[in-house]
């Protein structure tokens, strides 16, 4: 009996120190706590009859440009960071926060789709691969779970409102939503490339998760923004390709395109900003 209880005390001894010693591996020289914690900063209230102008814009920010490179890369996990898509793909896969179909314009937040709906939008989740056996040389095919190809989300479009604040006196933005768009060829030996909107994603339900995930600061690696950060500072660039109006909220393609569908995204933009600065007399 007492040998049993020896043996029992050292295997419990032996799985607790190695747990201990798990639990000291450190990637860095400290244990990085503030954005593990980290919340997201609350927003001002604002009350509907403060709001005494308001327009909503759908706004395109291409991933490929310098200034929006901090949400592409990493592609890939590194040193326990990922880039935006796969921060947004793991949440929706733990049911943290709720996707929605992106297929129907003006459809943003109405119904919600489940982790294989957003899988399924990237094609066969099998692919063939040929296994030789070493021994004998004889090949054959055989079929494995093929990965999401997240390198192929290379846009985002972002709803947002604009509207000035008579208590402030300042216009103000908030964003409402975020839609990744995957940008890949149908064939290989084709030339033209693809857009599809995979999903919806409400900002303020998705703060918190941005919140807890850093954005790697290539000038100094300890003072790192959260994604949430990096979208309340605005830093990131993209174009108006879409705003609210009376003929069912049409897109700028459908009435403009080339160097007018620019000028048309450049007037809007003015627009908006040009409504506080004819507020005041100088």
């Amino acid at each position: 009996m007492k040998k049993l209880l020896l043996i029992l005390t050292s295997i419990l001894i032996g799985s607790a120190s190695q747990n201990l010693l798990k639990a000291q591996v450190i990637d860095g020289a400290y244990t990085k706590r503030t954005t593990i914690d980290r919340k997201p900063a609350p927003l001002p209230i604002v009350r509907e009859s403060d709001a005494v102008w308001s327009r909503t814009v759908w706004r395109i920010v291409d991933l490929r440009e310098k200034a929006n490179q901090h949400f592409y890369y990493p592609t890939r996990e590194i040193q326990g960071r990922s880039n935006l898509f796969n921060i947004l793909l793991k949440g929706i896969e733990e049911k943290r926060i709720t996707a929605f179909d992106a297929s129907v314009a003006d459809n943003e937040f109405k119904d919600p789709i489940y982790y294989n709906q957003v899988k399924q939008q990237f094609g066969d989740s099998v692919k063939r691969i040929k296994i030789t056996d070493i021994n004998t040389g004889d090949s054959r095919d055989s079929t494995v779970q093929a990965d999401i190809p997240t390198h192929e989300v290379k846009q985002l479009e972002i709803k947002e409102m604009w509207y000035f604040d008579k208590q402030k006196s300042t216009l103000q933005v908030r964003i409402l939503g975020i839609c990744p768009i995957r940008v890949y060829k149908k064939d290989p030996k084709d030339s033209t490339f693809v857009r599809k909107r995979l999903f919806w994603v409400s900002y303020p339900e998705i703060r918190p998760l941005l919140a807890k995930n850093e954005s790697l600061n290539g000038f100094n690696g300890a003072r790192s923004l959260s994604f949430d950060d990096l979208f309340l500072t605005r830093k990131f660039d993209g174009y108006i390709v879409k705003e609210e109006n009376t003929y069912n909220n049409r897109s700028i393609e459908q009435y403009a395109t080339g160097e007018y569908a620019a000028k048309e995204s450049e007037r809007i933009k003015n627009s908006i900003f040009n409504y506080e600065q004819d507020l005041w007399e100088y």
